[in-house]
């Protein structure tokens, strides 16, 4: 065996070791995350009847006897649900009500009635106020038969003025062989993923050693690069840096598709869950309001889903340029009012007030639409971040020969901990007055734009109170 074949198929075994090691790391990882958002499901499910059997409890009397017809036409009802590849012919649910001494008033599987549930974790600590959950064995002999159980108060206010008094708990439990298919099924998945990773390592890695072996086509390359991005207005050496990332992305098949499959994939998590929890609810026989809720949170869970993956796209799009193929003056003034125009309806509805001040004189060069998007995304942060009847400036100052367009708010400000991380990809700020957090994408955006056109993109904290967002660009220079 030659020694060029004795380091390639070192190279492919160092690739496959590493492989073999991440998939094992994130299989075992599976199990929990999927039990997480099992519970977080089992939460939600718990304070619904809760809340549904709070509605028919009278002096601390809980009745139960909805709840118990309810469940038996539930688990009469036919159900045929294939989720992903995983046939669902059932509901897998227990439903246990205690009074609030942990004395069993109803049970679903028609067993523990007059029992004290007092010694269980999910009971106690529930009655107690507290979150409540645990996962037991049904069956001490048998590890695969485990149950996760969480719990929910039910409360009374007795009289108008007094305080909600919890006279007992709902427990939900949900068998952990439930789960059990989809892991397995993405375990299967796992190892599909792996194989195919390998062998096209392989046969990539086998294309660079036949490339590395003809340095005369590796120049040819070069040239066919530098003729395919003439790019007006650039020098030599840019050109060539471009055409050199080019030609080793392509050499090094750096598309950065893991980078962004692997951090998409952990975003995403949350609004399927989201989605996944609703819609077994709204299979469920549910009051008109609350299945208008549940309803309208897949809507907007969707819609969120949907912005990741578009601004991703867009994301990514913009790191491939490298360079601008064309960079056109672009007037500052009317860039900023276009942007206000854009952001006119979002600031009436939450009561901000734009003010512009730009001089006219300021130009750059680059490309009008992207530093549109970049500046818009920093007025948009702006607006969302201030309080209402608040101001909202976009300011511009020549700093030796570069512009500076300063986005300026008076809302909360960057905390400490995001001072470093707030132009990282899919690191977002929860909004004050919704809670709600972006994309975390927007920044990022931002910076890639800035970079792109020989600048550079800040953000921090203003002397005064709220932030100021910096875009700064090289500014034209008319001969």
């Amino acid at each position: 065996m030659s020694r060029r074949s004795r380091i390639f198929l070192g190279v492919v075994a160092v690739y496959i070791a590493a492989v073999v090691f991440l998939l094992y790391r994130v299989s075992l990882d599976l199990d929990p995350r999927y039990r997480e958002s099992a519970e977080d499901a089992l939460v939600d499910t718990a304070n619904l009847l809760a809340t549904l059997l709070e509605r028919q409890t009278y002096s601390g009397v809980i009745q139960t006897e909805e709840l118990e017809r309810t469940l038996q036409q539930l688990g009469t009802r036919p159900l045929h649900a294939r989720i992903f590849n995983v046939d669902k012919t059932r509901v897998d649910l227990h439903v246990y009500v205690t009074d609030a001494n942990g004395i069993v008033l109803f049970d679903s599987a028609g067993r523990d009635v007059g029992s004290d549930y007092r010694q269980w974790r999910d009971v106690s600590r529930t009655l107690a106020g507290q979150y409540g959950a645990r996962t037991t064995l049904a069956d001490p002999a048998d590890p695969a038969s485990a149950v996760m159980y969480v719990g929910a108060a039910i409360r009374e206010r007795v009289t108008v003025d007094a305080p909600e008094q919890i006279v007992g708990m709902i427990g939900i439990g949900k068998p952990i062989a439930a789960f059990s298919p989809f892991i397995a099924n993405a375990r299967e998945k796992l190892v599909f993923v792996g194989v195919t990773a390998v062998v096209a390592f392989a046969v990539l890695l086998l294309m660079v050693t036949v490339w590395l072996v003809r340095p005369f086509g590796l120049v040819t390359d070069l040239w066919r690069a530098l003729r395919a991005r003439p790019g007006e207005g650039r020098s030599f050496s840019q050109s060539l840096r471009a055409a050199f990332l080019d030609m080793r992305d392509a050499l090094a098949g750096k598309s950065y598709v893991d980078e962004y499959v692997a951090a998409l994939t952990h975003e995403i998590k949350s609004p399927l869950a989201a989605i996944r929890g609703a819609a077994e609810l709204l299979r469920e026989p549910l009051p008109e309001d609350a299945r208008l809720r549940f309803a309208g949170n897949v809507e907007e869970q969707v819609r969120r889903a949907q912005d990741l993956v578009d601004r991703m796209l867009e994301l990514s799009g913009l790191e491939r340029r490298r360079a601008l193929q064309n960079r056109d003056p672009v007037a500052l003034a009317a860039l900023a009012d276009a942007v206000r125009e854009e952001m006119a309806p979002l600031a009436t509805q939450r009561d901000v007030e734009l003010f512009i001040d730009v001089d006219p004189q300021f130009t750059v060069s680059g490309d009008r639409f992207l530093l549109q998007r970049a500046l818009a995304n920093f007025v948009l942060n702006a607006i969302e971040f201030s309080p209402r009847e608040a101001t909202v400036t976009v300011d511009a100052h020549d700093v030796g020969g570069r512009i500076e367009l300063t986005v300026r708010d008076h809302g909360p400000g960057l905390p400490a901990f995001a001072e470093d991380r707030i132009f990282e990809k899919f690191f977002s700020l929860p909004r004050p007055d919704t809670g709600r957090r972006g994309t975390g994408l927007g920044l990022a955006f931002v910076r890639e734009v800035a970079t792109l056109h020989g600048g550079g993109a800040r953000l921090a904290n203003h002397a005064d109170g709220g932030a100021i967002a910096t875009l700064t660009l090289p500014r034209r220079v008319v001969r």
